[in-house]
């Protein structure tokens, strides 16, 4: 075993100077050659095909000296190995009536997998799992999920007086890492009202990396769900809104899930908010379907970063879609910053008749590195719920 280990090692070095040099020849061309954006966009383009096959051939390789499949990541390992179960029930029939004061009884810097398991009702509930609280699991029933609810709005004012704003009006906000829900309905009330201020209501705001949703309803009106940082992934979901109902930094990828606009007039699924080509952010949507159930259309996303990046592959797509697309937020600068694309789409929304320039028809090749849960390093940390 031990001249396989040095023969892995010795790979690994290879491939991880092709890749730099790849990053860095990229990097450099687009600088000269910056007046010449659709250039450099199509170089963007092969660079992440060669960076995702990299990190493909790294992976393989990996697996091929190990003699496995997937390899779970060290810490991750370690909690799954000394997972313990706590019961929330608001009868008292459990160990604790709230979800706040189970999660509050978890020691800081836990190191194992904790399992909440959340019985059937509506719990009126603000959670906040700090980033010293990993490997925390809500479980529901599938045939019976728990709610839970909250009304917070950015304008709301806390407890210093100051209004909460976006970030802090989450009914469960998660700061910590490897948390995952299955089978619960999150929620925010507050409905939005066309034309106003600080109505922005997140049901939830995930920070944490490596995070996982299974057959999870998220409910909310503006700003629903808050995929603000880190990987992660959401399979079988319900998410419901209205304004960028989905936003944030995450890079993430959302699998069979069903995303319903409730907009009255015109509004956008997607704020993604890449902010820099350099950041390895983005959503992508596969075997999903976008529609709505309000009279309203909209764009499947609108740039709030400047290298904003979402991708939609084998999606029905209702005729809630606006026949442009995408949108730019009004800065037309964006147009040749903006990774916009999709990928055997269908329905009459995926009529690319109308849709603006600047959106992408991928190839195979282009949307391979998007269609798989390697988009989110996910054989390291994904684990059957």
């Amino acid at each position: 075993m031990p001249m396989a280990s040095h023969s892995y090692n010795f790979l690994q070095l290879i491939l991880i100077f092709l890749l730099s040099f790849c990053n860095f020849s990229f990097t450099t061309s687009t600088h000269n050659q910056a007046s010449d954006h659709q250039t450099d966009y199509d170089k963007w383009i092969s660079w992440n095909v060669r960076n995702h096959k990299t990190k493909q051939a790294l992976s393989w390789q990996k697996q091929s000296v190990n003699g496995a499949g997937s390899v779970l990541d060290d810490k991750l390992r370690i909690a799954e190995m000394n997972k313990m179960r706590i019961t929330v029930s608001q009868d008292g029939s459990g160990d604790f009536r709230t979800i706040k004061e189970a999660v509050n009884s978890i020691p800081l810097r836990n190191t194992r997998r904790v399992i909440l398991m959340i019985k059937p009702g509506i719990y009126r509930e603000k959670i906040f799992v700090p980033k010293t609280l990993p490997f925390i699991t809500f479980l529901g029933d599938a045939s019976n999920p728990p709610t839970i609810t909250g009304n917070d709005t950015a304008s709301v004012a806390g407890k210093d007086g100051r209004p909460l704003k976006t970030f802090q009006s989450a009914t469960v906000a998660v700061d910590a890492n490897y948390f995952v829900a299955i089978n619960i309905k999150f929620e925010n009330s507050v409905p939005h009202v066309i034309g106003s201020r600080g109505g922005q209501a997140v049901a939830v705001r995930i920070s944490g990396t490596k995070a996982a949703f299974y057959n999870c309803s998220f409910y909310g009106d503006q700003d629903t769900l808050y995929d603000h940082k880190g990987l992660h992934y959401f399979n079988n979901c319900f998410i419901q809104g209205s304004v960028d109902f989905i936003f944030g930094y995450g890079r993430s990828l959302y699998e069979n899930c069903y995303l319903n606009s409730i907009a009255k007039k015109k509004a956008s699924l997607t704020a993604q908010k890449r902010s820099n080509s350099s950041l390895e952010s983005g959503f992508s949507f596969k075997d999903s379907v976008v529609t709505g159930s309000s009279g309203g259309l909209v764009y499947l996303g609108r740039a709030w970063g400047d290298y904003s990046r979402v991708v939609f592959s084998y999606t029905f797509m209702d005729k809630v879609v606006l026949p442009q697309g995408w949108s730019d937020w009004g800065d037309q600068k964006r147009d040749a910053r903006v990774y916009y694309g999709e990928y055997k789409c269908s329905g009459p929304g995926a009529n690319l008749t109308g849709r603006v320039a600047w959106a992408r028809i991928l190839t195979d090749e282009e949307a391979q590195p998007f269609i798989g849960t390697y988009y989110v390093e996910g054989d390291t940390w994904l684990i059957t719920p």
